[in-house]
């Protein structure tokens, strides 16, 4: 279960719950209609990466019946276990999704960017059993300067994408993109060249300035706005860490199928920071706003218009139904978005 949280009911093949209704957006000029809830399969909620053959399968086929559609994974998930296990289970049900995964750029010289992407691919179509997959983006950090794990915005821009275009041609990934972290500058500047697809988003109710003018002395990197750029551009936006790993549900306690301990991206400084932090906003759920954080978390993200999927990882299949189930309540309404400026100001003077 979701840290003590019931999921809702309902009828079907594995029980007794609800159906809820899937909303679908667009993802930006790629075109294509994407739930509204994604199912990541990464190592932070760890279903695909550490549950059982059989538990994974029902998961994904609970999924595809919940009318999610788009699958995320990664090379450095489980060290290729994630696209491994997620291939298997595809292969097993045959349902008709998209499925996203990622490349890392190794630290080559720009002229070898293409030859390192290219293989990366190779290897993950190999692991997935696929000959090509809708969606490929770059899971390097991208700042002004290259610098340890990172890759410049110029390379991007210069060797990254147009590799990435030839795949494009060649048949082996729909679209790219890139995963939105590193220098803030950086990511401003792909993504208003309109060199890209998709952008993953670093989105939630403890870092909204992708979306939101944050107050002074806000924790966490100031994302300016980045949600508006996307949308200048017809970026498609993968929202990600939306429950900021698991801090957004209040509680410090994780479902054993997840990793033990997480790092935060662009928050706290620990995860028990954010987990303190998260519940100043208590207030969402004692005001009657939603049921929960985790509620809120979700309806928060969707509530941006530029937002076209929110990626949450999972642990159970009970977590799952509790998130479509939030979902399917709709964005978070105007009167409480509003409400939102002040419980922010209490984080920036904490």
């Amino acid at each position: 279960m979701i840290l003590g949280l019931r999921p809702p009911r309902r009828t079907g093949a594995f029980g007794v719950y609800s159906r809820p209704t899937m909303e679908y957006r667009t993802l930006g000029r790629t075109g294509l209609r994407v739930s509204a809830l994604g199912f990541g399969c990464g190592n932070v909620g760890g279903l695909i990466i550490r549950g059982t053959q059989a538990e994974r399968e029902r998961a994904v086929a609970r999924a595809v019946e919940l009318g999610i559609n788009y699958f995320d994974t990664a090379p450095v998930y489980g060290d290729g276990q994630s696209e491994q296990n997620l291939g298997q289970v595809m292969r097993a049900l045959k349902p008709a999704v998209y499925i996203g995964t990622k490349v890392r750029v190794p630290p080559v010289p720009p002229s070898e960017i293409p030859a390192a992407i290219t293989r990366s691919l190779d290897e993950s179509l190999r692991r997935l059993g696929r000959e090509r997959v809708d969606l490929l983006q770059l899971h390097s950090p991208i700042t002004l300067e290259r610098s340890g794990r990172s890759v410049s915005a110029k390379d991007v821009l210069d060797a990254a994408v147009p590799a990435l275009a030839k795949l494009v041609e060649g048949g082996k990934t729909g679209f790219y993109g890139i995963t939105a972290l590193g220098d803030t500058a950086a990511l401003l500047d792909v993504i208003g060249a309109g060199a890209v697809h998709t952008a993953q988003v670093c989105y939630n109710l403890l870092n909204p300035s992708a979306g939101h003018v944050v107050p002074d002395g806000f924790p966490g990197q100031d994302f300016g706005r980045l949600l508006a750029r996307c949308g200048a551009s017809r970026t498609g936006v993968i929202v990600i860490r939306v429950l900021a790993a698991g801090a957004l549900s209040g509680h410090d306690t994780r479902h054993p199928v997840a990793v033990p301990t997480v790092d935060p991206i662009a928050s706290g400084p620990d995860y028990a920071t954010d987990v303190q932090r998260a519940r100043r906003l208590n207030a969402l759920v004692e005001e009657g706003h939603a049921e929960s954080l985790v509620e809120a978390s979700l309806r928060f993200a969707l509530a941006a218009e530029t937002v076209s999927t929110v990626l949450l990882g999972y642990s159970s299949l009970e977590q799952l139904e509790y998130a479509a189930a939030s979902v399917a309540k709709g964005p978070l309404p105007a009167a409480t978005l509003a409400r939102l400026p002040a419980l922010w100001g209490r984080l920036a003077s904490a």
